[in-house]
């Protein structure tokens, strides 16, 4: 098999099998900015329009990605090598794989070394959509105040420094500035992050940067950006070079960076675009009043059963979903935590069978083929179960409802943060409060609530009293019995209710 460099030149070239952009890239206008290129997005998001753009009247609704961060150098580079271009590899659960080369993604932009060209995209009069994938912990969010971090050391950067901003607050601020002055019109900012009210977030962490850096700006965002919430699913692991590797040898591809994902894909939207948008609805994109249900639904039983799995399955020496969710007890916990004390809180998700959805979660967790690394869902706990977790514990709470899983989640958890798994092999973590969990972790080996104490994490709920003792209760038990064990009994007491 002959084998082919990606980019634009040989497409042509590529075998059957791998299906490729039927459209002429080269007449495709960027209509969307999208901020934090990494394999969700090139999963998701621009696999939707690279579908779209196959009808030559969405021609102006291509994407100009964004790399932000300077750690984003090696994704920018290999695009740039590759005109843009990336093969998708979707891994269905019977071992199939279906490749897919995606062209949506033409233009892109490194901000660390041009950031006027970044802001003078951003306000450019095609832009009317810009869309975000920076994760939970790149909003800036005090989780126990619920507010912006204006101490954050970058913020305090933006705001001495608008021309050469850091933080997505910064460019977004100095885009809607020009924009303003040069009446390049309305524009949409559209979160595609797991976090519930995304939409409202962004908008609230935004205006709260504005009021801060540039409070003559507020009234013009009022009138001219709208922020819709969305939920958006699909698990993408990160590639492997087992990935690289394998798509060369069936298909001749050299890619440098393909995306392999599930089949499964998911995107609920509030139809709030100020500016127009692409017809989306035409490839399964999902519209709709109010996006609340589905995304509480999303955020509580799939992500929030992710981190579960990854967080058991870590202190029980796995190193992938699929492992560990295939484990009878990680399993049947797992069920047990959405049947138990997730479903009770979901509410108006009219035309939803929420059974065979957590059957349908369940069966993408044990796919065995996307191999979706526990250290990559377990990065940033500190940012996701505040959005994943807690909520559904509050809520249970106010019911005076069971929340022994969710406790026992947050022992495990604390536990984790100590560095080591049951087989004394240490943890790869990831997170960007790792020395402030550790401290607290250490704390709570001779008092367990002072892992709850961390309020930029828990905010007020070491004061629930019931919680406190369910979690120290948890606590005890996994370190007298171990994971497993632990799980064993609460999974029979759970089938003897």
């Amino acid at each position: 098999m002959t084998n082919h460099k990606l980019n634009n030149s040989s497409l042509k070239e590529l075998t059957a099998g791998v299906s490729v952009p039927r459209y002429n890239r080269s007449n495709v206008k960027a209509g969307i900015v999208h901020v934090g290129v990494g394999g969700f997005h090139r999963a998701h998001e621009a696999m939707y329009l690279d579908q779209l753009l196959h009808d030559e009247s969405n021609s102006n609704w291509g994407i100009c990605g964004v790399a932000l961060l300077s750690f984003d150098q090696k994704i920018y580079n290999t695009l740039k090598d590759q005109d843009g271009l990336y093969t998708l590899v979707v891994k269905e659960l019977d071992g199939t794989l279906t490749k897919r080369v995606i062209g949506s993604i033409v233009e892109y932009l490194f901000a660390p070394d041009s950031p006027k060209a970044v802001i003078e995209k951003m306000a450019n009069p095609d832009v009317k959509i810009i869309t975000l994938t920076i994760t939970e912990g790149g909003y800036n969010l005090n989780e126990a105040t619920g507010e912006f971090n204006l101490d954050n050391p970058q913020i305090i950067h933006d705001s001495k420094n608008p021309e050469d901003p850091k933080t997505i607050f910064g460019y977004l601020t100095q885009a809607l500035k020009l924009r303003k002055e040069q009446n390049t019109g309305a524009v949409t900012i559209l979160s595609c992050d797991n976090i519930e009210g995304n939409g409202h977030v962004t908008k609230k962490m935004l205006l709260s940067y504005v009021a801060f850096a540039e409070p003559q700006l507020l009234a013009w965002i009022e009138s001219n950006v709208s922020f819709p919430n969305s939920m958006v699913d699909r698990i993408t692991p990160a590639t492997m070079p087992a990935d690289i590797a394998e798509l060369k040898e069936v298909s001749g591809i050299e890619d440098q960076w393909p995306v392999v994902c599930e089949s499964f894909q998911q995107w609920v939207i509030e139809d709030d675009f100020i500016a127009g948008r692409p017809n989306l609805e035409a490839v399964g994109v999902q519209f709709v009043k109010n996006v609340a249900p589905f995304e509480k639904m999303k955020l509580g039983l799939l992500n929030a059963g992710h981190s579960v799995v990854g967080i058991l399955g870590s202190l029980l020496g796995y190193a992938t979903i699929d492992e560990a969710v295939t484990d009878p007890a990680v399993g049947t916990f797992l069920a047990n935590y959405l049947d138990v004390e997730v479903t009770p809180i979901l509410r108006d998700l009219d035309g939803m069978d929420l059974t065979a959805y957590k059957q349908t979660l369940i069966n993408r967790f044990s796919n065995i083929y996307i191999k979706d690394q526990i250290d990559r869902i377990c990065s940033e706990c500190s940012a996701k179960i505040p959005k994943f977790i807690l909520p559904t514990v509050q809520e249970q709470l106010k019911g005076d409802q069971a929340v022994s899983h969710a406790s026992f989640v947050i022992a495990a958890w604390a536990i984790y943060s100590l560095g080591y798994n049951e087989k004394n092999e240490a943890i790869n973590i990831k997170d960007a409060l790792q020395e402030i969990l550790f401290a607290q972790a250490k704390l709570a080996q001779t008092n367990p609530k002072a892992f709850l104490e961390l309020e930029a994490v828990f905010g007020n709920l070491s004061k629930s009293d019931v919680f406190v003792d369910a979690f120290a209760k948890s606590y005890k038990d996994i370190v007298s019995f171990g994971v497993k064990k632990c799980v064993v009994e609460l999974n029979s007491k759970s089938l003897s209710k």
